[in-house]
Order: structure tokens, then sequence, then C-alpha cells
């Protein structure tokens, strides 16, 4: 048949989680925690379950839940948010942003993506007759603005970003800020889709967000993820946040995407905000990150700075010349680590002798990995 994805084929998270099964080893390719959810938010479910809350939310999401996420706003970023008109509950960020670009993107329209990216940007944009323009990063995978603005034109419809950003684990500053926000001037028909489900995830420097301004809020589509925030990420639960006029057309795909989500996971997570502190969460991967720095320091791999997220990046040139992508091959089928290659990320497979690890795991699983990094 004639694919409308003909590209598209098995990703390489599933590649390397089946080796890591396969041959036994540690996975810390994947993004996924390996340890147990808080257990108030267990005990929460398993006291909602019994409770008669089996049957459809409303479409947008549980009015409770709505406005438990529009308090949480306010207290992290000082925006008072509409629950009605600029709030949906999405089964996942994933849903989240083909929904956004469904509804935002018709034929002929371009849409930037920085790469490396997460894999699920660019499909959406193809089947909604769309043209993904792929901009890479700078070496310090930070915007080249420059690049960015040179490619842009009256077709340019949105730009997505990603901050935190998966894969690399750095942040926008102020200045990248300032500098999509002139775009935003200049281009008036300019939309941005701001992934940001790492944003209770960040280190020395505070997560600045799309929330931040008045034209960033006006322009821009914020999507976050229960999932990661949580580490429940089979659940499958997000929200976004944009202006009434652009949720009224986004809610429109959404309805026949999935009409609602998990009623169950919806009513626990609107009683778990109210008693949970969300910036608890920056320390505790803190903890996790420097420890498999430190873990690291006696190893042949040079750590790349990581200032969010639970992933980080580490350079193998004084290892190997051999592409990113059999390296890590190597190192499962050889070593019993698995990690992710960052070319795979760009539409240029551009190999920077870079790979991922993810450090969301118990701190045995992180001691026994780097042990074994250590010996190579």
């Amino acid at each position: 048949m004639n694919s409308k994805l003909p590209n598209v084929g098995t990703t390489i998270f599933t590649v390397m989680s089946k080796m890591a099964s396969d041959y036994g080893a540690i996975n810390l390719s994947q993004g996924f925690p390996n340890f147990p959810i808080d257990s108030q938010l267990i005990e929460l479910l398993q006291q909602k379950t019994k409770e008669n809350i089996h049957q459809y939310t409303p479409m947008a999401g549980l009015p409770i839940l709505l406005e438990q996420i529009a308090i949480k706003i306010k207290e992290r970023y000082n925006r008072v948010v509409l629950p009605e008109t600029e709030l949906l509950v999405t089964a996942g960020a994933t849903q989240a942003i083909f929904t956004t670009v469904q509804a935002l993107v018709h034929p002929g329209d371009e849409v930037l993506l920085l790469d490396p990216c997460y894999d699920c940007y660019e499909s959406p944009v193809i089947l909604a007759g769309g043209k993904p323009i792929h901009v890479p990063l700078n070496e310090h995978y930070a915007p080249d603005w420059e690049r960015i603005e040179g490619v842009m034109s009256e077709k340019t419809r949105v730009i997505i970003s990603n901050n935190p950003h998966n894969p690399s684990g750095s942040m926008w500053s102020k200045e990248d800020w300032l500098k999509l926000e002139q775009l935003l001037n200049k281009f008036p028909r300019l939309l941005h889709i701001s992934d940001e489900v790492y944003e209770y995830i960040a280190f020395e420097n505070e997560h600045i967000s799309a929330h931040s301004t008045a034209l960033l809020r006006e322009r821009s589509i914020i999507v976050s993820s229960f999932g990661k925030t949580f580490h429940i990420t089979g659940w499958k639960i997000g929200y976004m946040v944009a202006p009434s006029h652009l949720m009224t057309e986004i809610k429109k795909v959404h309805q026949f995407l999935v009409f609602c989500v998990n009623s169950v996971a919806q009513h626990t997570l609107a009683a778990y905000l109210e008693k949970t502190d969300l910036m608890d969460l920056s320390g505790f991967y803190k903890q996790k990150r420097d420890l498999f720095k430190s873990g690291m320091e006696k190893s042949r791999f040079t750590l790349l700075p990581c200032q969010g997220t639970y992933f980080q990046l580490a350079s193998y040139e004084r290892i190997s010349q051999e592409n990113d992508v059999e390296f890590t091959k190597f190192l499962v089928t050889e070593h019993g680590v698995a990690a992710i290659p960052v070319s795979v990320f760009n539409d240029s497979h551009l190999d920077r002798k870079h790979i991922r690890f993810c450090f969301a795991k118990t701190d045995e699983t992180l001691t026994a990995a780097t042990e074994i990094l250590c010996r190579i």
C-alpha cells in the first residue's frame, strides 16, 4: 500500500529496550523510572477505584482536576488560567502535540523542528499535510536563532520547542525567549508549541516557561505531563494550556481522537494535586544526576552539562570512533548497559559521538551501571 508515513519504522527506544531485555542489560535507554511511585498516590488510586467514577468524564477534563491544574499554574508561574476555556486534559503529551498539530496546521504550512528533537513531532506534521523544516541546534544544544530566522517565511505556521530539552538536558536562557518573542512579533501568523514535560526537573538554573510573558501566553500552546512529573508514564495522562480561540479548535480534534481521558486517573490526580508539592521534584532528580555523575568520574566517557530532565548526555570519543548507533549496540551486547544514540533525534542523522543515559532509576541501578561503564 501507499504509506502515509513511509519513513517511520520501529523506534530506537523499542529496539534498545528489546536488546536490553534480550541481553539482560541494565536499561538506561528508554525514559521511564524503575522505582515505585508515591505510596500516597497508590492509596488514592485504590480508594478512587471503589467509587462510582468509572464512566466518561467531560470531554475537556474533570472540572475538579482542571481547577487543581489552574491552581498549580498560578502558584508556579503566576498565571491565571481559565479552566473552562484554556485547559485540556490529554492522553499524554504525545496526544496533546498530535492533536494541536492536526487542529492548527494546514496543507502547505511549514513547521520548524529544532534538532535533535523527539520523534513524535514530525509525523503529525506530515499527516496534517504540512512540511517539517528541521533546524539543527548549535553545538551546545541551544537554538541557533540566526539560522532559524533564515528559514522563516510566510508559510511558517508553528515552531516547536522542548525545554528542558530531551535528549540533551539543556535549557533555554532568557535571551532565547527574547529571541522567540522577536520572531513572534515579526511573523504574526507564527504559533509556538512549547513542550514542557520536564518543567519540574531543573537543577542549577530556574526553568523559564512560555507561561512567563503576555506575548508568549497569547501565541503558545504549552504541553505538560503528569507522567513525567509523578513517575506514572504508563498512565498516559497530561494536559495543555492555550488561549481560548486556539483551544476551541484543538478541542474539536481532541473529541474525535480520544473524546476524554481515563476517569480513574483524573479523579486520583485531582485529589493528589491538593496534597503534593511539585517543587520537590528537582531536588529528587538532582541527587540522581549527581550520583550518576560521581559514578562516572573514573570512566572514559565525557559528560555534557545537564541542566534539566532526567537524561545525561555523554561523549564516547575517547573510547571509539564508530557511529553512535553501533556503539550503543556494542554497549548492550558486550557490556550489558543500554543507552540511546543521539543521531536518531536528528533528521540529518548528525553524529557527534554523543549517547543518552536515563538516570530516572534506583540508586542501586545507577551504581551498578556506572561501575560497568567505568571498566570500558
